[in-house]
């Protein structure tokens, strides 16, 4: 990502995972005693990374040098491995500029996501004026030559970016790349098996964040393909660039599963939020605990390390500031991180909506949604149609525990783990608040006449 590369236009999405309200708590204070103190050193604690873009002209600043080596434990090239950047001229391959960044990393103790091998933007001029078989051609040694210079030392590969449309219609971006056959992601992935059997090989895109959107859909239904043919793709990126007009989506985790439950790993690729103060810290944190719900989200990338790094520098959206302060944005990420959970993927992997139904005989139909989240709970709601003698079971999963409700009258069973609601006059419709303890799945739902 650059500003030249792509416009700062966002789909506008529907709600904030963490959208503030009356008593919400950010987690602002200092990590608690014998907690990790960096966000590599916290991230690890549940199995995962956090990374960072570099930039091969600011290795020589010892203050963004500094940061980088102390907090990151994975690294990007920001544009050095791009495609106008290791074959400026066809056939001609210049590797210098990744390759400071990529030993700066590994001496360093770091591991390197390639970013990326085949992409409609930031094409060498060449290359902008080829089609055809020849194109195709080009590309598919492009992907060769690349990822075979650098086999063995990058962890995961972006093979493809960007290449789907946005709008509602869910469809393929028009590109001369596009224009060469639909195979030609397919046909990438594979040549990039071929070079690099050993790194993991991902599909990225921006506007994927929100489980109902078309672009989101067209996505996942070519990951799905991809795994049903045994097309080799090990893992989608999520760019996840927000700001106002487009803040965290509150089923941002549940696109995460989704996605995850197809057998392929998730990973935030280009995390930066626009803000300041408590609002960018809640959005950041809520981020975070997205990836942390889900046991399949290795790894967590910002977008640049300081304000003044960034490609929307003006709207400060990282974890340092200009000077290389930590920001409260950061004090929210390392606490959400310290605080665990190796997740679990939801079962409703299929709905294109955020409510997820369950039906008994009898007419009864009761159907969850969620509601606003915290850093320890959650609220879910459910709403019964079908019959004003009802009787719905909600079961949530260890080590969660229902800790309210509302417009019900609940019992539980000796576990705690079983609540059964019945009507108290309040309509069809009730609520609770469950304390998660870093296991962030849907409860499930039976419903019966009572």
């Amino acid at each position: 990502m650059t500003l030249t590369a792509k416009s700062v236009s966002r789909v506008a999405l529907v709600s904030s995972l963490v959208a503030a309200v009356a008593g919400a708590a950010v987690l602002l204070a200092a990590p608690a005693s014998g907690a990790a103190s960096t966000l590599a050193a916290a991230a690890e604690q549940s199995g995962r990374y956090f990374g960072t873009a570099v930039a091969a002209n600011k290795l020589g600043d010892s203050t963004y040098v500094g940061i980088l080596n102390r907090e990151f434990d994975m690294v990007t090239a920001e544009n050095e491995m791009k495609m106008d950047a290791t074959e400026p001229n066809q056939g001609q391959f210049s590797f210098s500029n990744g390759d400071r960044i990529l030993n700066q990393a590994r001496n360093q103790g770091k591991r390197v996501r390639g970013h990326a091998l085949a992409w409609h933007s930031q094409q060498p001029g060449w290359m902008q004026n080829m089609s055809g078989s020849a194109l195709r051609s080009a590309m598919l040694n492009h992907v060769t030559q690349v990822a075979s210079y650098y086999k063995g030392k990058v962890y995961a590969w972006d093979v493809v970016n960007e290449a789907f449309a946005d709008g509602g219609g869910g469809g393929r971006r028009d590109s001369n790349l596009q224009r060469t056959g639909n195979d030609w992601i397919e046909a990438a992935f594979r040549a990039a098996r071929s070079a690099d059997p050993n790194a993991k090989l991902c599909y990225n895109d921006y506007n994927t964040d929100n489980w109902s959107n078309a672009k989101t859909q067209g996505v996942y239904n070519m990951v799905r393909d991809f795994k049903s043919r045994g097309v080799p793709i090990d893992c989608v990126g999520f760019q996840a660039h927000f700001n106002s007009g487009n803040p965290v989506p509150s089923n941002y985790h549940t696109t995460l599963g989704n996605f995850a439950a197809l057998g392929v790993d998730v990973q935030i690729t280009e995390l930066d939020i626009e803000g300041s103060g408590s609002g960018q810290a809640q959005q950041f944190q809520g981020v975070t605990q997205a990836c942390l719900a889900v046991a399949r989200c290795t790894g967590i990338t910002v977008w640049g390390i300081r304000d003044s790094d960034s490609w929307r520098s003006s709207g400060t959206p990282l974890l340092f500031d200009g000077s290389g302060n930590k920001k409260a944005a950061y004090t929210s990420v390392l606490n959400a991180l310290n605080s665990g959970g190796t997740g679990t993927n939801p079962t409703t992997t299929t709905t294109t909506t955020t409510t997820t139904p369950g039906e008994q005989p009898g007419g009864c139909t009761a159907t969850y949604s969620e509601g606003q989240k915290w850093s320890d709970r959650f609220n879910g709601n459910v709403t019964v149609s079908g019959t004003d003698n009802w009787v719905v079971t909600v079961t949530v999963s260890s080590p969660q525990k229902v800790i309210a409700t509302w417009n019900t009258s609940p019992s539980w069973d000796s576990s705690g783990n079983v609540m059964t609601a019945r009507p108290n006059g309040s309509g069809n419709s009730f609520g609770f608040t469950i304390q998660h303890n870093g296991n962030w799945s849907w409860p499930s739902l039976t419903c019966s006449v009572g």
